[in-house]
């Protein structure tokens, strides 16, 4: 499992930012009523700078920034204790400070922090705790379609009559495949506002074709 004290499984930077736009275009798809979504991302967060957000709605987030330095992580797990911030972020490389310790970050808390640049890989701070939420936050970053797709499974389809969600679609998307209709609508067979869909896509910078 992947986790602040075992990262060897996380992608790297560019990795990982193809797989979270791939899981904001999964989410769009599955919900598209924004505020029931886990997974949402901004390619123009601002001058040079990418964002992806996980929010389950019941104190859990996961902020990732993208910048061409590399990426950094900061997860909240609701109801853990937060450990102390300046230790666990020691060398954490300048360009994140704003992030990690402005807004919305300092607002949401952290209780765990990693980063990845070129030069050093995936780095964290010191660690005090091994239950700092990570080892269930960052499941999602394995790579592994089934991963996702088992989970929106139950989290999206249950109590509907939705098909369940096919692995080879999910990998579709994380190959970043150009979205198409029949792409979309083998995931969400409910899917009707093409217009609100596109919308998403732009603002995940993700490639489609809905001619």
């Amino acid at each position: 499992m992947i986790s602040t004290q075992n990262h060897a499984g996380l992608p790297d930077n560019k990795a990982l930012q193809r797989l979270c736009k791939a899981l904001a275009v999964l989410d769009a798809i599955n919900s598209p009523e924004p505020e029931y979504r886990y997974y949402s991302y901004d390619a123009t967060w601002d001058v040079g700078e990418e964002f992806f957000e996980m929010n389950d709605g019941e104190g859990d987030q996961m902020l990732v920034l993208f910048r061409p330095e590399g990426c950094v992580i900061n997860g909240y797990a609701d109801g853990l204790e937060q450990p102390e911030k300046s230790r666990i972020t020691r060398g954490l490389p300048e360009v994140f400070d704003e992030f990690v310790f402005g807004e919305p970050v300092s607002s949401i808390g952290t209780t765990f922090c990693l980063w990845h640049t070129l030069r050093y890989g995936w780095q964290t701070g010191p660690l005090d705790n091994e239950d700092d939420g990570s080892e269930d936050l960052l499941d999602i970053f394995d790579g592994n379609p089934d991963t996702y797709a088992e989970w929106a499974n139950e989290y999206y389809l249950d109590e509907t009559e939705r098909e369940p969600i096919e692995t080879e679609a999910v990998a579709s998307i994380y190959r970043h495949e150009p979205l198409t209709k029949a792409l979309a609508l083998s995931i969400n067979s409910e899917l009707d506002d093409w217009t609100a869909l596109e919308v998403d896509l732009q603002a995940i910078g993700y490639p489609y074709d809905f001619s």
